[in-house]
């Protein structure tokens, strides 16, 4: 699995890069899994990412038989040491490093960022677990990370550093909402409710103030919702709405004068832009185009071309 990105074991247990440090541990059959790493601390945040291998976990004095989808979190200061039961097991992890300076660098921009590591320095719980899908999304944005670490690409420091952003933003809320599994029930349904609601008022103002009117909720909240769903803003997404009703409406011949009217548009020139922006062609281009499919597959006209067939005999 991605041998490129993988870094070979270490026992340095102090930081070299001011902010955070990520590897990718696949050992087996090595001499070095004989030498025992002792219990130690160090000075910044250690995230590990167990997946795979007979290994336990000793914090704090309690050992923690560890299994695929475990994700402990060791704070610094806190005393800790992997156990290799058996060496002839593949072991692999990511273990995953950021500084202290890092840690409160985070905080000034969201506390959102290090919601996971408040918890564990209050409850001193270090362990979490994932299930498959969870755990191969938060995988799949690990190795993002490493790719982009080892490329040369252009960009490349700022891409990773959306990419770390990313991983802990989703490290954090996975955790945030199996701590508040009713918040995030509520969010789910809200979010349903709202669909419902766009869907069924296309032709009626669907405006971040009618909404929030509707839903006695505030504006950032429903735009927060959508672009953490969809990933568009709830504008986009309404545009995107009206003009697939539009572009059906087109295909089932009714008059395009009427129709962007009929599902919100306010005008035609803006409605004219957003159509060719999304489907690359003008309304009436595309009614042209349907038409013309119409003609080519109508009973009549392949009887009329059978019959000039004839006639030119």
């Amino acid at each position: 699995m991605k041998k490129n990105l993988q870094t070979t074991f270490h026992t340095r247990q102090y930081m070299l890069s001011k902010d955070f440090e990520l590897y990718y541990y696949n050992d087996l059959h090595d001499d070095r899994l004989n030498y025992k790493v002792r219990s130690h601390t160090h000075n910044y945040y250690e995230f590990y990412f167990f997946l795979e291998g007979d290994v336990s976990i000793r914090i704090d004095g309690a050992e923690y038989p560890l299994k695929a989808g475990n994700m402990i979190l060791i704070p610094p200061l806190i005393a800790h040491q992997a156990i290799i039961h058996n060496t002839s097991i593949p072991y692999r992890r990511f273990v995953f490093w950021i500084s202290e300076n890092f840690y409160h660098q985070l905080q000034i921009e969201s506390e959102d960022y290090i919601y996971v590591m408040q918890q564990v320095q209050k409850k001193k719980n270090y362990i979490y677990s994932y299930d498959r899908i969870l755990f191969h999304e938060l995988q799949a944005r690990i190795f993002q990370l490493l790719e982009e670490i080892h490329s040369s690409r252009f960009g490349k420091d700022i891409k990773i550093s959306l990419c770390v952003h990313e991983l802990l933003l989703y490290i954090n809320r996975s955790i945030y909402e199996k701590d508040h599994p009713e918040i995030h029930e509520e969010t789910q349904n809200l979010y349903h409710n709202l669909l419902y609601y766009i869907e069924t008022h296309l032709e009626e103002d669907l405006s971040l103030d009618r909404l929030a009117h509707e839903f006695y909720i505030s504006k950032y909240h429903i735009s927060h919702i959508f672009k953490e769903k969809l990933g568009l803003s709830i504008h986009q997404f309404i545009t995107k709405k009206r003009l697939l009703m539009c572009r059906d409406a087109i295909a089932s011949r009714k008059k395009i004068g009427e129709i962007y009217l009929l599902y919100g548009f306010k005008d035609y020139s803006s409605f004219f832009r957003a159509f060719k922006k999304e489907f690359g062609m003008s309304p009436k281009e595309y009614k042209e185009q349907i038409q013309a499919k119409y003609s080519s597959t109508s009973p009549v006209h392949h009887l009329t071309e059978k019959n000039c067939q004839k006639t030119t005999k």
